[in-house]
């Protein structure tokens, strides 16, 4: 099905020239956009809040496929709606529903319902729309509407979202509709706000809701920001930042009775360009059975020469870790390549690593220092130092900081046991450091 533009030349122009001039002349053009898990994006008149939402926007590296959530004004329609299927138009043309990745949210949740009546005259997502065409204009998206309801339903689908964009075969992002407080002097709403926007950056849901509900902040979109912050936890997302917090009064100058608008980009967890390096050589070989080249622009760190183990672990289970005692390869990067997707599909301890489990895995790489041998025990250190236990052409590695590893004794048992050397088996003892990237 077509659903039509409902609030065309209400809330934002009805013509694709006016539309595109004003979201240009709205763009922030002095930064570079990044990948984001989410995002909060106001919905009101673009006079009033398409700068914020524009600015924020133009911060975001847009995925192939966004998820828009935005709350029901109307009333009209199932609580917890979601489409599948069709299409919506704007003056920028016609923007597919993912048919794929809704249908999953919805088979995955126990409170969202197939439907379209409530969202034929909602305007808190179809704003939303001409902005992200314009930086994406082949965008297509799956539309959820939320009416009130409490933090159960809230996590719920929240968690339903997560699961189903970490199967995506794509990155998605995440984007809650939503204003801030309404019609009160800018001041008082300012200072509401703030304290719900701090909860946010927070990716606190329950102190977000906490703060709306004590301080009374008549904030519409709500849910749909709690939704969110639960959906970029479980996709592991690192900080929050507010772009631009502003009210109508600073669009059209009356600050007696205003509402306000913010615009925040919730930010996956800065991964070391090593671990980065891991995780693309895990997920392509599993994916395509292909080998990944070192990247052309290398840093100092990949291009010298050393020892590297890579660890897998899904949970807090260990899934796999290879590595190398001394250099193998030409480069660190080409170190953490190799041992990387051996980790994944050759220690003898696990089966090979399947794609439906990539969502799943974290990583962990450990570039060594050269090994120095010791006279005893008392140079060891279990945390400080890694260790090396070598008898004949027996070897056996153990690195430093692992969790109920506490003791000397304790490294050199495991380390023994690894190699089959014999407790009573005379050794040589070697120690090292390691650089540790999670």
């Amino acid at each position: 099905m077509l659903r039509k533009a409902a609030v065309a030349g209400r809330f934002y122009p009805a013509g694709k020239e006016e539309i595109t001039r004003f979201i240009s002349n709205a763009v922030d053009k002095g930064v570079t956009p990044y990948e984001a898990v989410g995002a909060v994006l106001p919905h009101a008149g673009y006079m009033f809040s398409g700068e914020v939402a524009v600015a924020t926007a133009s911060r975001i590296k847009l995925t192939p496929t966004v998820v828009v959530i935005g709350p029901n004004h109307t009333g009209i329609g199932r609580p917890f709606a979601i489409m599948t299927q069709g299409s919506w138009q704007t003056p920028l043309g016609e923007v597919p529903v993912d048919s794929g990745l809704a249908k999953h949210i919805l088979n995955l949740s126990r409170y969202l319902e197939e439907d379209s009546v409530a969202h034929q005259h909602e305007h808190s997502i179809e704003v939303q729309l001409p902005i992200l065409q314009y930086f994406k204009p082949d965008i297509k998206f799956v539309p959820i509407s939320l009416a009130g309801a409490g933090l159960t339903a809230y996590n719920e689908i929240g968690w339903a979202i997560a699961k189903a964009v970490r199967s995506s075969q794509e990155p998605v992002v995440i984007i809650a509709s939503s204003d801030m407080t309404h019609y009160e002097p800018h001041d008082a709403a300012k200072k509401k706000d703030l304290s719900v926007v701090d909860a946010i950056l927070e990716m606190d849901e329950v102190e977000m809701l906490k703060a709306v509900r004590e301080h009374n902040v008549s904030m519409c979109g709500s849910g749909p920001v709690a939704c969110l912050i639960r959906s970029a936890r479980e996709l592991g997302a690192g900080e929050a930042e507010l772009v631009q917090y502003r009210t109508s009064g600073d669009a059209i100058g009356d600050y007696s009775s205003v509402v306000g608008y913010a615009g925040i980009i919730i930010r996956s967890k800065d991964f070391h360009p090593l671990v980065r390096l891991a995780k693309n050589a895990v997920e392509t070989f599993v994916r395509e059975r292909r080998i990944i080249k070192p990247p052309e622009e290398a840093s100092a760190e990949m291009k010298e020469r050393a020892g590297v183990f890579v660890s897998l672990h899904k949970g807090r289970e260990l899934r796999g870790c290879i590595g190398t005692f001394s250099p193998a390869q030409m480069s660190v990067a080409e170190e953490v390549i190799i041992n990387a997707v051996h980790a994944a599909t050759e220690d003898p301890r696990f089966s090979p690593v399947s794609s439906h489990e990539l969502s799943d895995i974290s990583y962990s790489v450990d570039v060594l220092s050269e090994p120095e041998p010791v006279d005893d025990e008392s140079m060891l250190d279990p945390v400080k130092y890694g260790v090396i236990v070598e008898s004949g052409h027996n070897r056996g590695l153990l690195l430093p900081d692992l969790e109920g590893v506490d003791t000397v004794q304790k490294q050199i048992e495991i380390c023994r046991m690894k190699a089959g050397i014999s407790p009573d088996e005379p050794v040589k003892l070697y120690r090292f450091k390691v650089r540790r990237y999670r």
